[in-house]
């Protein structure tokens, strides 16, 4: 019997190709469904966002990479018949259609808003209540401070955050008016098993990730901030293969740039494409749990605010049981680490932790699977929001 209907929004269709985008959004689906609730799940595709296979940006949407894109994570994750794609203006480009989506969103407990993807003002409007979910800490208080209008953000009802820093004396990012409450992000954890030890016997760090990158409401630079990149953090560990001895891979976006990839090389590091070994949800699994141990720098605005930001790439990492050496952006602070989770701040840091897994990596692989099933467990965790929220 189910417990209510809830409209998830969340863009997959925006990202054709990343594997790993795919599972982040998803998860607030398959997560609500785990619980018993009929989940309605709204996709919603910007004109400017989308591209015709040719690889040019079009006006319009025939032909598009999206929509085939969106179709096949329906399929593959068996959502059909719930789950709809529209544009900008509301029009339906795929599945349930547009009609149907405002109709069940007047009647939903719940409007839930990860990233604020879902950015219809009429669908907003009639929801009873509605929930923003904020997933680039920093990039989201640093724009509503400016002043500027932040479409996203608006007409919601509940604020949460998955910098668990933002709102305490550990972050100095402003809270601009909103009371953030905290959360994190789910894992569905039938979905990503402990995977066995035998996956990949040689020890071999690995990670998915792009060298440039902004937040989703525009780079920082147009309000007067100015932060690293993950490519420029990544300077910053550039010899820890040398330093360790150990393998270090990437799957790295550089959007056609091959000085970093150049780069990254003459310090002995293996750069692969992550269209090709993570670019669909069953590949990005199969590339994690064949990886050894995850490890990985952070954007520049989680750091440097300290806004206790997590990936949830890594908390796919711990919960298949392969241990994570990240850049600490203040998760230390809300998040056991040490052990199975290792945060550092400088190369000698890093260095340290990756000798310290390597040392007992049996002991630090089952610790990650651990934290796994008790911080970033979908249950406990969408439980707890729904009660907070509601």
């Amino acid at each position: 019997m189910s417990r209510g209907l809830l409209l998830v929004g969340a863009t997959v269709a925006s990202f054709p190709g990343n594997g790993g985008i795919a599972w982040e959004r998803l998860s607030w689906v398959l997560g609500f469904r785990k619980l018993g609730y009929d989940v309605l799940w709204v996709d919603q595709l910007g004109r400017g966002q989308c591209v015709h296979p040719a690889g040019v940006e079009a006006d319009g949407y025939a032909n598009c990479l999206n929509v085939p894109w969106f179709e096949s994570i329906v399929e593959r994750f068996g959502l059909a018949g719930s789950a709809a794609l529209i544009g900008d203006d509301g029009e339906s480009l795929s599945g349930l259609s547009f009609e149907h989506v405002l109709t069940a969103g007047a009647e939903a407990e719940l409007l839930v808003n990860p990233g604020g993807d879902l950015r219809h003002s009429e669908l907003k409007r009639r929801a009873r209540r509605s929930v923003y979910i904020d997933v680039d800490p920093g990039f989201t208080q640093l724009w509503l401070s400016s002043g500027r209008p932040v479409r996203r953000v608006e007409r919601h009802d509940v604020h949460f955050t998955i910098g668990e820093n933002i709102g305490t004396p550990a972050s100095d990012l402003p809270p601009s008016g909103i009371e953030w409450r905290h959360t994190r992000q789910p894992v569905v954890l039938d979905d990503w098993p402990f995977a066995g030890a035998e996956a990949d016997a040689e020890p071999r760090f690995t990670t998915v990730g792009r060298w440039r990158g902004t937040g989703p409401h525009g780079p920082l630079d147009d309000i007067g901030q100015r932060f690293s990149s993950k490519g420029d953090e990544l300077l910053g560990v550039l010899d820890i293969p040398a330093r360790t001895g150990l393998d270090f891979e990437i799957a790295l976006d550089t959007r056609g740039d091959e000085e970093p990839r150049a780069l990254l090389e003459s310090h002995g590091w293996r750069v692969v494409d992550p269209v090709s070994v993570a670019g669909d949800p069953h590949s990005f699994r199969c590339y994690v749990q064949a990886s050894w141990a995850e490890f990985s720098v952070a954007k520049g605005a989680y750091v440097e605010t300290r806004s206790g930001w997590f990936s949830e790439r890594t908390a796919r990492y711990l919960a298949s049981g392969r241990p994570a050496l990240v850049q600490d952006t203040g998760f230390s602070r809300t998040l056991p680490v040490g052990e199975g989770l290792l945060a550092f701040r400088t190369l000698d840091e890093a260095v340290e932790g990756a000798a310290r897994i390597a040392a007992d990596y049996e002991r630090h692989r089952r610790t990650a699977r651990r934290i796994a099933e008790e911080c970033f467990d979908s249950d406990k965790l969408l439980t707890r929001l729904l009660e907070d929220a509601m």
